[in-house]
């Protein structure tokens, strides 16, 4: 009974975390609209994206858990995606966009979006591991997601001269420049899957190790 009312309270915090990011990129998203700006560039933004993803993926593991149910092994290479988007989100924020102007972005959203859901949803991996093994040969999986939006980012861009972020803008140094930038985030992101993946697996066997009764394990 104490397990299952810790497991349902764990549940309730991750869907506020989801409902909140929600919200906020809600919120952000009317601001936007508001100021006359295009709806389709609000969600050419990889951190949008990713919160977005990444709340769904909560909320959902939030039902999930208070039910006491699991989605298998596609399910936990989801979630390790939607993670390792956050990470890339704080990673490259913090590393490459932390004095850029935010132009309409609210302090608060801002904050939740690039600090707090980062933390958060690498936290919730670490200390709620899939309990399904996720296969390194699913790597090239992982990678589809990213790859797919600086494609997407660099062919837009050039069709309509705008750029969700200075670094993929040529105009700033040039396509050598941006092909560097992003190699880098690529690299990363590909050593980011890799280590969650790695940590999620380990972490994942001794909770389900732990979880099995002493007598059980006895035999």
């Amino acid at each position: 009974m104490e397990s299952m009312t810790l497991r349902r309270s764990f549940a309730a915090v991750r869907f506020a975390f989801g409902a909140v990011t929600l919200i906020a990129v809600g919120i952000q998203l009317g601001i936007h609209i508001g100021h006359g700006f295009s709806v389709l560039n609000f969600f050419s933004y990889f951190t949008n994206l990713s919160n977005i993803f990444a709340a769904v993926v909560l909320v959902v593991e939030s039902v999930l858990s208070w039910r006491g149910k699991d989605l298998g092994p596609a399910w936990a290479l989801l979630r390790c995606i939607s993670v390792v988007c956050m990470a890339l989100v704080g990673i490259v924020f913090s590393a490459l966009l932390r004095d850029v102007d935010l132009g309409s972005l609210l302090p608060w959203i801002n904050t939740w979006l690039h600090y707090v859901m980062p933390v958060a949803t690498v936290a919730d991996w670490l200390i709620f591991p899939p309990r399904h093994t996720i296969a390194l040969q699913r790597l090239g999986v992982a990678v589809a997601f990213p790859l797919a939006y600086l494609a997407y980012s660099l062919i837009r861009g050039a069709a309509i001269n705008w750029y969700a972020y200075p670094f993929l803008n040529p105009a700033d140094g040039g396509y050598g420049a941006v092909l560097l930038t992003c190699l880098i985030i690529a690299v990363g992101f590909v050593a980011m899957t890799a280590l969650m993946m790695v940590l999620g697996n380990k972490l994942g066997r001794r909770a389900a190790t732990a979880s099995v009764p002493t007598v059980q394990r006895a035999r």
